[in-house]
């Protein structure tokens, strides 16, 4: 009985041994090191996250990760032009695209992400064999950024468009689309899309969001094309749209019956902007603009917006003006009756545009009496005409019979600008108000 007690025990010993060997394998690694114990798929995710040069670096880890690098979903951020760091560019662990032959060639594994950062001036021939190739091949990434702008007659190549079908998100920066598009964009899953001071022409455009089958937002950030964007899609729920040159612009909302959001970040005296909403039924969010600064025009169907065109489904809206226009930012409260929440962000350099307060009516804007419950006061310095403004909405805001003189009182101190914020969180559905700073 000894015996047979004796030899369990070492089999135990042995056992329990030879597990924990079979656990960290040539890792040699010791019981803390829990990421060495996931299962090879988990650890070739974490590796395609990381940045490319850092991915290609655990293979020196040992031997069990030397494999892993080249069978994870590879993670590629190329840049162009001298080494070295470029703040704001890219990250410094880019590889130069004098190396991305190489990597493709000896990486077995699928791609996750593709990401260019283009320097310099000309075209880069090496980027369409780059994704010809059969290591690139369904992307769910795609970002191309020529930070030397579209107007260096960068065009793109037919192929980057063939991940089309596995892509899920993309941003193209500072280039022109091509006059047609040969293959076929059908992107079943793409689910964010960034256009970034790009020239494309209209018919592309919009062969381009008949393509997109999953789209919920689009940033349409200095789009050049002939005409007007027109824009139906049945699946967006977010916009984001800027025009940066003093040309005219015009945006149709033709068909977006499930749009809840039009963000138009830095919106100021410059543009020239016109905005047709045909069919928005569920559009909440709207703004930053600026009231008498900008040469904004909103229409509700053919017609322009006032108060009896008004849009009822907008709940927050966001506002830049001065102290002195207090009529104008009642002039735009009647276009929205049903609102629920009011940003006014005070611009000191929109003081030459001034409006007669005096001749406010107080009634007339039906929010303040029936539907506003929250207004937010940004850039507050505590001026005389600043108090006098803010002060019109105290005395004369109130939600069922609660006059709002009763109303509580938040002073946070707080930088940042609220278009900053806004651009960032054009793609952030999970944000439920985009133009509140943290």
């Amino acid at each position: 009985m000894e015996k047979k007690k004796a030899a369990a025990a070492r089999s135990a010993r042995k056992e329990r041994k030879s597990h924990g060997a079979a656990r960290s394998g040539d890792c040699g690694v010791n019981a803390g090191d829990f990421i060495s114990r996931l299962p090879d798929a988990v650890i070739g995710t974490i590796i395609s996250l990381l940045p490319t040069k850092d991915g290609g670096r655990t293979q020196i880890l040992s031997r069990r990760w030397r494999h892993l690098w080249r069978s994870a979903p590879l993670n590629l951020e190329v840049v162009t032009g001298p080494l070295g760091p470029c703040p704001g560019h890219h990250h410094p662990s880019a590889v130069h695209h004098s190396a991305v032959s190489k990597i493709i060639s000896q990486h077995l594994g699928p791609a996750r992400r593709f990401c260019l950062k283009h320097l310099i001036d000309g075209d880069l021939p090496e980027m369409e064999s780059w994704l010809d190739s059969r290591a690139i091949v369904n992307l769910q990434e795609l970002d191309i950024t020529n930070y030397a702008g579209y107007k260096t007659g960068y065009t793109l190549p037919q192929s980057v468009f063939r991940s089309a079908s596995t892509l899920l998100v993309a941003k193209i920066m500072g280039c022109n689309f091509p006059d047609a598009i040969t293959c076929s964009m059908n992107f079943y899953l793409l689910n964010q899309l960034s256009l970034d001071c790009v020239s494309i022409p209209a018919n592309v455009f919009h062969g381009l969001l008949s393509g997109c089958h999953a789209l919920e937002s689009l940033a349409m950030l200095e789009v050049h094309a002939a005409g007007c964007l027109r824009v139906s899609s049945t699946t967006l729920r977010s916009i984001g749209f800027r025009k940066g040159s003093r040309r005219k612009a015009e945006l149709v909302l033709e068909d977006t019956p499930h749009l809840e959001r039009l963000l138009l970040p830095y919106c100021d005296r410059n543009n020239s902007v016109t905005i047709r909403v045909i069919w928005a039924p569920k559009l909440q969010i709207f703004g930053p603009f600026s009231t008498g600064a900008c040469e904004l025009r909103v229409f509700q169907g053919m017609s322009l917006v006032s108060s009896t065109n008004s849009i009822c489904t907008v709940k927050v809206l966001a506002l830049g003006c001065s102290e002195h226009q207090l009529g104008a930012v009642l002039d735009v409260l009647m276009w929205f009756p049903c609102l629920e929440k009011l940003y006014v962000t005070f611009h000191a350099h929109y003081r030459t545009f001034k409006q007669n307060e005096q001749q406010c009516d107080p009634l007339h804007p039906v929010c303040l009496q029936t539907h506003l419950k929250r207004v937010v006061f940004k850039l507050f310095k505590g001026s005389e005409q600043q108090i006098e403004f803010v002060m019109f909405f105290i005395l004369y805001a109130k939600v069922g019979n609660r006059a709002s003189r009763y109303a509580q009182f938040t002073f946070r101190n707080i930088s940042g600008c609220t278009d900053d914020h806004v651009t960032k969180h054009i793609h952030d559905l999970s944000l439920p108000d985009p133009f509140r700073l943290p």
